[in-house]
């Protein structure tokens, strides 16, 4: 049988049942899990009957095949699943001829140049990524020159002036200066209600002001 060759990133989920295979990209991680191709009865009984009868018996109560000395028949099928399983996985792979790294074809993989994002990223979504950088360094370089109102300036009570006569006022209803009221009253033009200043409607008849 020919070596094996494929990716470096893969993980065995084989069990006892059967055999089963994930392979990474190199570049982004992302994956593709491979079909379950299910263990021949025989081979599952080989493996169990020789794992047990090694050693008087010594692994005779594991739970798994992976916990007993397999057979070489196992190992055999194994090689024979594995490679199965790399040639349903690897059309979505492909090898660099540059760096050697095995990439996804959806994900990292420049058509237009032949090799992959790593060795030749795609020019107009580096621009954009550039662009987006730059904005963000940007928006933050003013974000820091911006000055802030403090706590200490929430705490000190806001000052105005009377409407009336110009006074310093900071808080109440009436000026204490000439005792007018500081928030003059305003009345409905269509039905002469008292109404909130800068209403647009009145709030009893609803009339427009």
């Amino acid at each position: 049988m020919p070596l094996i060759k494929f990716v470096r990133n893969y993980n065995d989920l084989s069990t006892d049942n059967g055999f089963q295979f994930e392979f990474f990209c190199d570049r982004c991680g992302s994956g593709y899990q491979t079909h379950f191709q299910a263990m021949a009865a025989g081979v599952v009984s080989d493996a169990l009957e020789t794992a047990s009868g090694l050693f008087g018996g010594l692994f005779s109560g594991a739970a798994t095949v992976g916990e007993k000395v397999r057979s070489a028949r196992w190992e055999q099928a194994h090689d024979v699943a594995f490679e199965k399983a790399i040639e349903e996985a690897k059309p979505n792979f492909i090898q660099c001829r540059r760096c050697g790294q095995w990439v996804c074809r959806e994900v990292c993989w420049n058509n237009e140049r032949g090799l992959c994002k790593e060795c030749a990223p795609e020019l107009e979504a580096e621009y954009t990524a550039a662009q987006v950088e730059a904005a963000v360094q940007e928006a933050k370089e003013k974000a820091a020159q911006v000055e802030y109102v403090s706590k200490e300036k929430f705490k000190e009570s806001l000052i105005a002036t009377c409407p009336q006569c110009g006074a310093a006022v900071s808080g109440g209803k009436f000026c204490p200066e000439c005792g007018a009221p500081l928030r003059p009253e305003k009345s409905c033009v269509q039905c002469g209600e008292k109404m909130p200043i800068g209403a647009k409607f009145c709030p009893h008849c609803g009339a427009k002001q």
